[in-house]
């Protein structure tokens, strides 16, 4: 159990009290006074625990949601973040990841809809602007945290209809046959805009992984174009790297 008691404060210091604190969560979250996974007492709590302002509490919160030693999960509160070690190599979707991790992925829908293809799109996809395509927008989450803002493009042909398509992408192109056995993606780090901030449940400006994939059948057909923005604090993508020279022991010489 955290004790902020041990967190000495000086007003005297020329180091702002909010960066004391901060430095004083961070030294105690390091000792495991509050493991992984557990929350923080509330800003009220800490503020009463140590007799300093919320506004300097929740500045000093902020600064550790911002180095991804914290996380918010709205409605229930700040916890010490865990991390997400994601191959970056494999295709496979949101929900099924978060299962295999024992998990529970959800969704909060932003946009699921039929309509008309943008220029890009219709050539990212190799259909023709009259074809239809399923527009899904949405912020997924893990044991209701938010994690990411996926923004997914799929020919309308590819999917069932609107209301048959769950929590899983994947698991809809699957259920017709449609499911995508390679791809490309593209990272790139950015800055949490306003309107990601508030999905996200992050400070403005925080880290944020953004992912282009583009992914195919079996024959190379498109069938999926989607762009995401995963939260730095708490996604690590991995990926291995070897000697093009060496060969591993299974491959023939």
């Amino acid at each position: 159990m955290l004790n902020p008691g041990r967190i000495t404060l000086d007003s005297a210091s020329p180091t702002p009290l909010y960066l004391q604190l901060a430095e004083g969560l961070r030294t105690l979250i390091n000792e495991g006074a509050v493991r992984v996974g557990e929350a923080l007492p509330s800003e009220r709590e800490l503020s009463a625990m140590t007799s300093i302002s919320r506004v300097t509490v929740r500045k000093a919160i902020d600064a550790l949601l911002r180095e991804g030693m914290l996380s918010r999960r709205p409605g229930s509160g700040t916890y010490v973040s865990t991390r997400i070690e994601q191959p970056a190599s494999l295709l496979a979707g949101f929900s099924a990841d978060m299962a295999n991790r024992g998990s529970k992925p959800g969704s909060i829908w932003i946009e699921k809809v039929l309509a008309n293809p943008t220029p890009e799109e219709a050539m990212t996809l190799a259909i023709s602007p009259d074809e239809q395509v399923v527009r899904m927008t949405r912020v997924r989450t893990a044991d209701d945290e938010p994690l990411a803002i996926e923004r997914a493009v799929v020919p309308a042909g590819f999917l069932p209809d609107l209301d048959d398509i769950g929590e899983s992408l994947y698991g809809a192109l699957t259920s017709l046959g449609n499911r995508p056995v390679r791809g490309l993606q593209r990272l790139q780090s950015s800055l949490a805009t306003q309107a990601e901030a508030n999905l996200l449940s992050i400070p403005v400006g925080a880290a944020i992984l953004r992912i282009e994939r583009r992914s195919y059948l079996a024959g190379g057909t498109p069938v999926e174009f989607t762009r995401s923005a995963y939260r730095g604090d708490r996604y690590d993508f991995v990926t291995e790297v070897r000697d093009p020279g060496m060969r591993t022991p299974d491959e023939p010489r």
